[in-house]
């Protein structure tokens, strides 16, 4: 999390390196290890920095971060420019927004175990692209390059690393580009007139070099690159870095990148792109930083001292040693960037010596503006030290108010604080700050300038609490949470998160409406505090009308939900439309749809965007009633087809038998879902026997990595990473007669338009003579492939596959999608 004040932003980043925490960032501060404090101590010392740099969540080296951070003790960065929000996601349903933030909390999990810190800019995931030119042209160059600066001037790395070349193809150009950017900023950085306007109240700086983090697959070697072991062994860890790296990385679960840890050598190869080349070592020339302050030669020899002497036994016996550094570090430059994190870090340090911890809960996590909030403020003092330790007050950092407490601290006695405050009414609602505004493809714009390259929002509401030890100041701010059991896994802390009093949603996300058809539409109104009443409204676009206006609820209870039947009229020509609904209570318009996502290896995210409902209108024709759905890595395709008026029963592996399949007249096959249930592959036997006996079955695409692509249909497929990655790509149609295009919906040209993000993925290269290829597509440049939708007959019935990213396009509300989904089904 990042807040505003410089000080407390560093000390929150310092703390959160030091602490290691499971859920999110604990209110509390709970001291770790006393190996980890001396590792503190270490990069307390060190004044080197690294910012290394890519495209997305789970392009960074996690073993070469390790290795930084915890051998050299470096300062080391990631700055991924995108959150990775165009991806799949094969733990859930996520996608696009949610997914952003589910991969967000991951690369956060990342760093707290291998110690490196997180930056992201404003670049959106918009899909795979073959070309960094295509990148930086759906992106704003200019906006992804002026992050990019800012997150240099204000992290001031004296190497940036690159994940990728700029000058290579071959990958992603997401990729690519990020390497580009890379080489750019490095200039423009230390151009005090570049960006001026947006960054010119940011020290310019001048990274020394940056290089290419070079592949070695296959023992590669890269003349003139710089070699580095970073197979070592970390002892305060007990684990090699490359073990370190495999936990690190196993935390991208939604992109399935679980990793095996590994132990001895392993070398990193590093090409030079610009600045200083190095000869000898990735630092090559870059000086301790403590000699450039007057007094900071004495300084870093306390420091050097004070980890000689330390005792993981008693490490507060090295508190005063550290307080007469603390007084010496007040003594140097304020403003000095490195030094306010240097002060923010000893005082993390200081603090862990002492055993000190400081946590604030509530007895509920969800508040709504304006309530009281009941705080149980409480502090311990647990490791022995020569000192006298002080709570002398709290100071709440949403007005600034503060109160005094003035309680010696007693040795490993709980001194507690209650407190009750009030949430200011203008507190905005927890939503990630990036989402908050409408946002261009390639692009999210962001209100607030000062939080562009931080991971995080700004706590809801903070403390601060106020020490003295031995009458020098020492400040822990925290946030508050709410503690819980379960029985199964102790312990949870879920933060304080802000919430509307009354919660706005549509009973469906997604309405089909037939040219100018008046349908029923359901708003719901779920209240999260008692009594609350007023007007439920729906807002309709121009060509749209609804009535009434408005309609009145009341809710008496938390949890209670009212419902509003609004019918709504659709415009004659198709169109896709969005609509938004609202309550207004007491003169306050309220229309958020809350979203909460869980995972057990990330903190619960609330996200809560406007109320809307996608309102489709075209003609759509369909044949048979019953399909049967089997989930693959989490689509809603089911969702869809319900909308589409088909009576959906979802299927487990277990229900692959006659008896199972038996009175369907199709079966949809989820994305993915021969990759995360290989025993699918086994058993899919009984769908070409329902094929074969009259029954229809569609298979959605699967990635070729370890599949046999003869079992993902009656007939062998050859799976390939072909994709047409242009959205508005022309498609044209191969058999414009064939059963699948010619009814009971005519397929033509216009059913491509409007889709989202890409065409397809992972065509089939190669198929057996018995498959028909339906259309034809290709992105700028290329030939044209001819995969992307496959049709069989088989027996008596029709067997599909198809890589057309349908689990995209049915969401979205793209009218072609649905009309030749309901063709393929009907076949």
């Amino acid at each position: 999390m990042s807040f505003r004040s410089r000080f407390s932003s560093v000390a929150l980043t310092c703390l959160t390196a030091l602490v290691p925490l499971n859920v999110g960032l604990h209110a509390e501060l709970a001291p770790p290890a006393a190996g980890s404090i001396l590792r503190e101590m270490q990069r307390l010392r060190e004044t080197g920095r690294v910012l290394y740099l890519a495209a997305h969540p789970d392009d960074e080296n996690t073993r070469l971060i390790a290795y930084l951070a915890n051998e050299r003790h470096y300062a080391t960065g990631y700055l991924s420019l995108t959150r990775g929000d165009g991806g799949q996601n094969l733990i859930g349903p996520e996608l696009r927004d949610a997914l952003g933030v589910i991969r967000t909390q991951e690369l956060l999990a990342a760093r707290r175990i291998d110690g490196g810190r997180q930056f992201f800019s404003r670049a959106n995931d918009f899909g795979y692209s073959k070309s960094a030119d295509e990148a930086l042209t759906v992106w704003d160059r200019e906006q992804v390059l002026a992050d990019t600066v800012r997150v240099i001037r204000q992290f001031r790395p004296d190497v940036i690393v690159t994940r990728f070349s700029p000058d290579m193809g071959g990958t992603h150009g997401h990729h690519t580009a990020s390497a580009v950017m890379a080489r750019e900023a490095f200039a423009l950085a230390a151009d005090p007139e570049a960006f001026a306007a947006e960054l010119g109240h940011l020290p310019p700086w001048q990274v020394r070099r940056v290089v290419w983090n070079a592949w070695s697959w296959g023992g590669r070697e890269w003349p003139g690159a710089l070699k580095l072991d970073v197979g070592g062994y970390d002892p305060v860890r007990g684990e090699s870095y490359g073990e370190i790296a495999a936990l690190s990385r196993s935390e991208h679960k939604s992109q399935g990148f679980g990793a095996v840890g590994s132990r001895g050598t392993a070398e990193e190869q590093f090409v030079h792109l610009v600045g200083d080349a190095a000869s000898a070592d990735l630092m090559d020339g870059v000086s301790d930083k403590w000699a450039q302050w007057t007094g900071g030669a004495a300084i870093a020899a306390q420091i050097d001292a004070t980890m000689d002497d330390f005792d993981a036994r008693a490490p507060g016996a090295s508190v005063p040693a550290l307080l007469v550094v603390k007084r010496a570090l007040a003594a140097l430059p304020a403003e000095d960037p490195l030094l306010l994190e240097k002060r923010a870090q000893l005082d993390a340090i200081i603090a862990a010596c002492l055993g000190l911890y400081a946590e604030s809960t509530v007895p509920a996590a969800r508040v709504v503006p304006g309530e009281t909030l009941v705080l149980t403020h409480e502090v311990v003092w647990r490791a022995a030290a020569p000192v006298d330790v002080v709570w002398t007050g709290l100071r709440y950092t949403a007005d600034g108010e503060t109160v005094a407490v003035n309680r010696p601290l007693t040795l490993n006695e709980a001194t507690t604080l209650e407190a009750t405050r009030t949430l200011p009414a203008s507190t905005a609602l927890t939503h990630p700050y990036w989402l908050e505004l409408p946002s261009t493809v390639g692009m999210a714009q962001v209100a607030d300038a000062d939080l562009i390259g931080t991971p995080e929002n700004d706590p809801a509401y903070a403390a601060v609490f106020e020490f003295t030890v031995d009458g020098e100041p020492l400040a822990v701010r925290v946030a508050p949470e709410q503690v819980t059991r379960d029985r199964v896994r102790g312990e949870l802390r879920d933060h304080l998160q802000v919430i509307a009093p009354v919660a706005v949603d549509f009973a469906s996300g997604l309405e089909h409406f037939a040219p100018g058809q008046t349908r029923d539409v359901v708003v719901t109104a779920t209240a999260s505090r008692g009594e609350a009443a007023g007007e439920l409204g729906v807002t309709v676009p121009a060509g749209w009308t609804v009535t009434p206006a408005s309609q009145p609820f009341a809710l008496a209870a938390v949890g209670d939900r009212a419902t509003a039947t609004f019918a709504v009229t659709a415009p004659v020509e198709s169109t896709v439309a969005r609509l938004t609904a609202h309550a207004l209570v007491d003169g306050r318009r309220f229309d958020r749809a809350p979203q909460v996502v869980s995972y057990e290896h990330i903190p619960v995210q609330v996200l809560q965007p406007v109320a809307t409902l996608t309102a489709m209108t075209f003609d759509l024709q369909k044949r048979g009633e019953r399909v049967g759905y089997l989930p693959g890595a989490g689509d809603t395709t089911a969702e869809a087809l319900t909308l589409m008026g088909y009576d959906v029963r979802t299927l487990t592996l277990a229900d692959l038998t006659p008896a199972g399949l038996d009175g369907l007249d199709a079966v949809v096959v989820g994305i993915r879902a021969f990759n995360t249930m290989p025993e699918l592959a086994t058993q899919a036997g009984a769908l070409w026997d329902f094929v074969a006996a009259g029954g229809n079955v569609i298979v959605q695409y699967n990635t070729n990595g370890g599949i046999d692509g003869a079992a993902v249909g009656p007939y062998p497929l050859q799976l390939s990473r072909d994709r047409v990655t242009d959205e508005t790509a022309v498609v044209t149609l191969l058999e414009p007669e064939h059963p699948a295009l010619a009814g009971p919906n005519r397929i033509t040209a216009a059913d491509f338009a409007g889709w989202v993000q890409e065409r397809g993925l992972y065509f089939p290269s190669g198929w057996d003579d018995a498959y028909t290829p339906l259309l034809s597509m290709a992105d700028p440049g290329e030939a044209p492939t001819q995969g992307s939708l496959l049709v069989a007959p088989h027996g008596e019935g029709w067997f599909v596959y198809t890589g057309l990213s349908l689990f995209r396009e049915l969401p979205a509300g793209v009218p072609g999608a649905y009309r030749l989904l309901a063709n393929l089904v009907s076949l």
